[in-house]
């Protein structure tokens, strides 16, 4: 199943809508003289290149995320902040674009039918250890790249599979994002169009598994089906859901199981441009339109105080945030990061 074409349509013209109006706005500004050097350099840093007459508009876009980036982390300096922004290879889209590009996660497909799918319990009497880290016990493949691809539910999937196939084998396998890009259609999702990981563990359930990165590399962009079931890589067998908002029952998961999938509101301009430190969010997490992968959690004592975060892998290039990861503050369900959690069984 595809996504219908009127859809597709209506993105494109809003993409050309806020093109035209912020062009408008801001090549009416001079640019920054000043600036020329950075902005070369980060173009050569980059590998950017634009159409004739794109330049200045790529330009206006990129000082304004600076300026917003600097002035952020003025106010950090003194304390008002408890992390920090950092140019990075997403400065020359504005923030419609950026949520149009990376974001692709998709709420409304959560939640499957069948006796596979299960809800997580939350257990009063369960100790969990005050800090949990999957990297350091082997679980986790490095920080991915999904490109100009909606695909973070697909990463977000096979991170989760990849913790469970180590923690039953012993053996850390990139499993394939493509796989589940080209082949999950029945289970409802949309290639770079957006998906959501427990649709994918519902495929790699019905499917009988999925194939490694080696045997089926990504592509960035959807093609046809070429699962092969002899190069089986990884399985599930059931898919177990965290309840709706609830941490606690999410650190239990994470503590127990090992990493999961989750979703999170990561619409800001602060979100397009983390670079370090203990991330809170502008505003609530009632969009989640985003997916990535907790892989542990830590109480950190700082000045006497205890802060309390999660640690999230994402998918995009260890450019972005600290090499690929965001601490994000734990205890009030910030960005939604327990709203849409979920993670594979065997």
């Amino acid at each position: 199943m595809r996504i219908p074409r009127a859809m597709t349509l209506l993105r494109t013209s809003v993409m050309a809508l806020t093109w035209l109006v912020f062009a408008r706005k801001t090549l009416s500004a001079p640019l920054d003289p000043t600036l020329e050097r950075i902005w070369r350099d980060w173009k050569s840093t980059h590998v950017k290149k634009y159409l004739e007459g794109e330049d200045a508009f790529r330009r206006a876009v990129w000082e304004e995320n600076l300026q917003m980036i600097e002035q952020h982390n003025r106010e950090a300096s003194v304390g008002k902040h408890t992390y920090w922004l950092g140019m990075n290879q997403f400065g020359d889209l504005t923030n419609e674009e950026f949520n149009q590009r990376l974001n692709g996660f998709r709420p409304h497909l959560a939640g499957q039918d069948g006796s596979n799918v299960t809800w997580l319990q939350e257990s009063a009497t369960m100790t969990v250890p005050k800090q949990v880290d999957w990297r350091t016990k082997g679980y986790v493949t490095p920080v991915k790249d999904q490109g100009n691809c909606g695909s973070c539910w697909a990463f977000s999937a096979t991170g989760a599979l990849e913790g469970l196939h180590f923690k039953r084998t012993g053996k850390l396998v990139s499993l394939s994002e493509q796989n589940l890009i080209d082949c999950s259609d029945k289970q409802r999702n949309y290639g770079c169009e957006g998906g959501n990981a427990s649709r994918a563990f519902g495929y790699v359930l019905a499917n009988g598994g999925i194939n490694s990165e080696r045997s089926y590399p990504y592509k960035g962009k959807k093609g046809e089906c070429r699962y092969n079931p002899a190069q089986v890589a990884a399985k599930c067998t059931s898919i177990e859901n965290v309840p709706k908002g609830n941490e606690r029952a999410l650190e239990q998961a994470v503590a127990k199981f090992g990493p999961v999938s989750v979703a999170l509101d990561s619409r800001s301009k602060q979100f397009q441009f983390y670079k370090s430190g203990i991330f809170y969010s502008p505003w609530g997490g009632d969009v989640l339109n985003h997916a990535m992968l907790v892989v542990g959690y830590i109480t950190s004592r700082k000045g006497g105080k205890s802060k309390d975060y999660w640690i999230l892998k994402n998918s995009w290039s260890q450019n972005w945030g600290e090499k690929g990861y965001m601490r994000l503050a734990k205890g009030s369900n910030q960005c939604g990061v327990a709203n849409g959690a979920c993670y594979p069984t065997l």
